[in-house]
């Protein structure tokens, strides 16, 4: 089982509706991709806040050929989506994780 994480830190001034966005539309969206069996929403704690709270999102895959189609077929479109809703108020980072227990 893969994790596809991505980590994003958000301004302050949108944080609240980034996260309504995130749990009503970005997540689905995501999971509607068919690639990913299950996720998990979680804010990072005892990280400096001062530009705003740190959030990330890990999607399981059941293996690298789930994770590659959403790589090729969904995740530019999904990418650019959270881009032209959001400008420049985050900062988001990825990281491909492998469950090893």
């Amino acid at each position: 089982m893969l994790i596809y994480n991505v980590t994003t830190q958000i301004s302050w001034s949108i944080h609240e509706a980034w996260v309504q966005w995130m749990k009503e539309k970005h997540i689905d969206d995501v999971m509607n991709s068919g690639c990913f069996t299950d996720y998990r929403f979680v804010r990072i704690l005892e990280t400096d806040e001062t530009d705003g709270p740190t959030y990330a999102v890990q999607f399981y895959a059941a293996g690298k050929t789930e994770y590659d189609n959403y790589i090729e077929l969904h995740a530019n479109k999904l990418r650019d989506d959270v881009k032209q809703t959001w400008g420049d108020q985050y900062f988001s980072f990825r990281s491909l994780m492998e469950v090893v227990a």
